[in-house]
């Protein structure tokens, strides 16, 4: 026994080996364990807040990832409190600028950010309960708010941590610093200047209502469906698939139309006729063209009109124009095509065809 403690009394480092055997015990125990602890926590928080509206492991895949790095942190600090610098080597006390106030300030920035990570984690957490919420509500106002304070919420997190790391570990006075920023002031706010902007329109967005998630809208040359509106930015779901990051300053700078607030969407097209399509089978083809549209209950709420416009130089030209009672994009191209087929047959049946354009050939003698 005397032999085992004076060997583990041996100095490596001017630490003696009984330290290392704890700092290596610690360090590897606490690795092993460290998933482990993170799920117990995990589902501790879960239990806590009893919410029926998300699965646990809904609540794990958001929280152990931070939750075990915090306890690698907790497990280093822990297991380094069994070693030292040597004295020999003369390293400069922690309130000293050295070595030790180096690593002692970089910890502490880790451990502030270890846990700013886990409580924007908590308030994607929260938020999801209330998504999942908001999603059993008709309203599609809800469905916007919660994104936009989870992430209004998640900024505030990370300013404040940049305040917290500059007070707690820099020993800076933050209020003074801000006071006294001046012209360095100034120039942040002009380089803030258009994401104040986009937070403003965003405010506007929230207060007037022009359009909300899940509406179909157009702005410019994009055409698509609202899917996320943020604090700075929202993103549309085009017809092709691309998702389309727009700043909310020129969502409120600009025309925008909203296309889910139409109550019709209307179909307009001219038919071109040979000019030796007789007058009487003109005729037929107009007034059978305008019962298809009467007949169709989705197409007879709102005037349209089948009319002979005119001449062109090579057609007669008939305009058709209707007006479709849906919102859905899709639902409307299904119903223009089985129109667009019965404009077919009805011509088919009146032996009158699709005028040609003229093609001229020049032959050399």
């Amino acid at each position: 026994m005397n032999l085992l403690n004076d060997f583990l009394s041996r100095e490596f480092l001017e630490n003696p080996l009984r330290n290392y055997l704890w700092f290596s015990a610690i360090l590897v125990t606490g690795l092993l364990l460290k998933r482990v602890l993170s799920v117990l926590l995990s589902r501790f928080l879960f239990r806590f807040i009893n919410s029926d509206q998300v699965a646990v492991s809904e609540c794990i895949a958001l929280l152990r990832k931070p939750v075990e790095f915090l306890i690698t942190l907790l497990i280093i600090y822990l297991a380094f409190h069994y070693l030292v610098f040597p004295p020999s080597w003369q390293f400069a006390t922690i309130d000293e600028f050295g070595i030790r106030l180096i690593l002692a300030r970089t910890f502490q920035c880790i451990l502030i950010g270890a846990i700013s990570w886990i409580i924007i984690r908590v308030i994607k957490f929260f938020a999801l309960i209330f998504l999942r919420k908001a999603e059993l509500t008709e309203s599609k106002l809800d469905d916007q708010f919660v994104p936009f304070f989870r992430d209004l919420a998640i900024v505030f997190v990370v300013v404040a941590t940049g305040f917290v790391m500059l007070g707690r570990v820099f020993n800076i006075d933050v209020v003074a610093l801000i006071t006294g920023l001046g012209i360095g002031g100034l120039a942040i706010a002009l380089a803030a200047k258009e994401t104040l902007e986009n937070l403003f329109a965003s405010f506007t967005i929230f207060l007037d209502l022009p359009f909300t998630v899940g509406d179909g809208v157009q702005i410019d040359k994009i055409s698509g469906e609202i899917e996320k509106i943020g604090f700075r930015s929202t993103r549309i779901r085009t017809l092709e698939g691309s998702l389309v990051t727009i700043p909310n300053r020129l969502l409120t700078s600009q025309a925008l139309d909203n296309l889910s607030k139409r109550d019709y969407r209307r179909a307009r097209y001219l038919l071109k006729l040979r000019l030796d399509t007789p007058v009487d089978s003109l005729k037929k083809v107009i007034a059978d063209i305008q019962q298809i549209i009467d007949a169709d209950e989705l197409t007879n709420q709102k005037q349209g009109g089948v009319r002979f416009e005119g001449f062109s130089e090579n057609s007669v030209d008939v305009l058709v124009i209707y007006y479709i009672q849906t919102q859905d994009y899709w639902k409307s191209q299904q119903i223009k095509e089985n129109i667009n087929f019965e404009i077919m047959k009805i011509l088919e049946k009146n032996e009158v065809q699709f005028a040609s354009p003229l093609i001229a050939v020049h032959t050399k003698e």
